[in-house]
């Protein structure tokens, strides 16, 4: 089988040599059927002449070959590719790790790195990731030559999940058995928070409805039943049904709303906005339920005006959540601070930003609720939120209102002291 393989070997050498030398022969034959024109007598001569130049082009001595074409016939016969699959390797966009066949560690990327921590190369991959479950897909992908995947997660230091592939590397010079293998990871974790958080909100949805509907069901058959002839029980349960519809409606609205700005999120505003008299504005819509709350607003501007780029009706909407929230749930403080202010760039060729904040002096937050605050249906005390007529979207509208006008919500809170809730926004100019 050796000697078979060699004498290939070299058969597909000469062959090569012949396909480089073919100008050189073109021009030599050419020369030698001129001369046998010519010279027809002397014809035998051209011929051995050619012959002879075919010859030396088989067995014409490597080293003495130019340049590029060793570097050709290099590039061929070799096994490892020390820098073509590694320079490859190096350039996926996620983390992979290439083996040998025997799950010995021969290279890791720098993407790799980065997520799971430097590797030394010649140590078994087990000593990296002792999961199992992955040892199982090397395992599978050696035995079979083929690719082998799974889906893995990782708990610590945080949940993420992976598409963990085994892949063989065919080599043109390599046995039938691949020698070498990649290990990739493919990063699941935004794709399957985004699955989680929609079904969180389907069922928080459904609940949210499902609730109000029971009740209304229930008042129902109790005015249908035993409440039939009791004009006093009818009149209490048809206020509390249509404190129950109030509440659906406020909760569809809501949902509504969410909708329709995640709809034109990627579209930036156009319009241009005086933030000071929109704040004005608010304030004054706002002046019957802090009355009713005992709460006193009070309002700082820096500026008369206030100009930046931004949709009205939506930055109403932003202002108006956090106000009203900052008054029911900020109640025991008796007032809310409304503040708007110039914040100057770092360079003077840059425009300034405006950052607009609510601050109320009641219970304050806990610092374990501050980074879920803007999730939907999240809610920091469930029994308070619904005496409060809230539907747990509010602030889930205000992010996602503000990500569209490219700013942020910063939340800030110590617990007996208020709440700040704040957002910049940059100068029109």
């Amino acid at each position: 089988m050796a000697d078979t393989n060699a004498a290939f070997e070299n058969d597909r050498r000469r062959i090569s040599r012949l396909v480089q030398a073919r100008w050189l022969l073109f021009a030599g034959g050419l020369l030698c059927i001129l001369f046998a024109w010519l010279e027809p007598q002397r014809a035998p001569f051209a011929l051995g002449g050619f012959v002879a130049l075919v010859g030396v082009a088989l067995f014409f001595p490597r080293r003495t070959l130019s340049a590029p074409v060793r570097g050709v016939m290099a590039s061929h016969n070799q096994v490892w590719p020390d820098t073509s699959i590694k320079a490859i390797t190096e350039a996926l966009g996620y983390p992979a790790y290439i083996l040998d066949a025997d799950a010995v560690l021969r290279h890791t990327n720098a993407r790799a790195e980065q997520a799971f921590g430097p590797a030394r190369a010649g140590d078994p991959i087990s000593y990296k990731f002792r999961r199992p479950e992955i040892m199982r897909l090397i395992d599978e992908a050696v035995a079979s030559g083929s690719r082998a995947e799974l889906e893995y997660n990782e708990q610590v230091p945080q949940e993420r999940w992976y598409a963990v592939s085994v892949s063989p590397i065919p080599l043109a010079s390599a046995s039938r058995r691949p020698a070498f293998f990649l290990l990739s990871f493919f990063d699941l974790t935004e794709a399957k928070r985004s699955e989680q958080m929609r079904s969180d909100f389907i069922a928080n949805a459904s609940h949210e409805l499902r609730t109000p509907l029971a009740s209304l069901r229930g008042f129902i058959e109790t005015i249908q039943g035993p409440a039939a002839k009791d004009p006093e029980t009818i009149t209490k349960f048809l206020g509390l049904m249509l404190e129950q519809a109030e509440r659906m409606s406020r909760l569809i609205d809501d949902l509504l709303s969410l909708s329709r700005i995640e709809m034109k999120s990627h579209m930036r505003p156009q319009g241009v906005v005086d933030l000071a008299e929109l704040l004005r504005q608010v304030i004054n819509m706002l002046e019957p339920l802090s009355a009713n709350l005992g709460v006193k607003i009070t309002l700082s501007l820096s500026d008369k005006k206030l100009p930046v780029r931004g949709d009205r009706d939506e930055l109403i909407q932003v202002v108006e959540n956090l106000v009203e929230n900052a008054c029911k749930y900020g109640q025991s403080g008796g007032k809310v601070v409304v503040s708007a202010n110039r914040v100057p760039a770092g360079s003077s060729s840059l425009p300034g930003q405006i950052e607009v904040s609510i601050r109320d002096f009641g219970p304050g937050i806990a610092a374990e609720h501050l980074p879920r605050l803007t999730e939907r249906f999240y809610r920091v005390d469930v029994a308070s939120s619904r005496e409060k007529q809230g539907t747990g979207l509010g602030l889930a509208i205000v992010k996602h209102i503000l990500n569209r006008h490219s700013s942020r919500l910063a939340v800030s809170s110590v617990p007996g002291e208020g709440a700040t809730f704040a957002f910049r926004l940059p100068i029109e100019r």
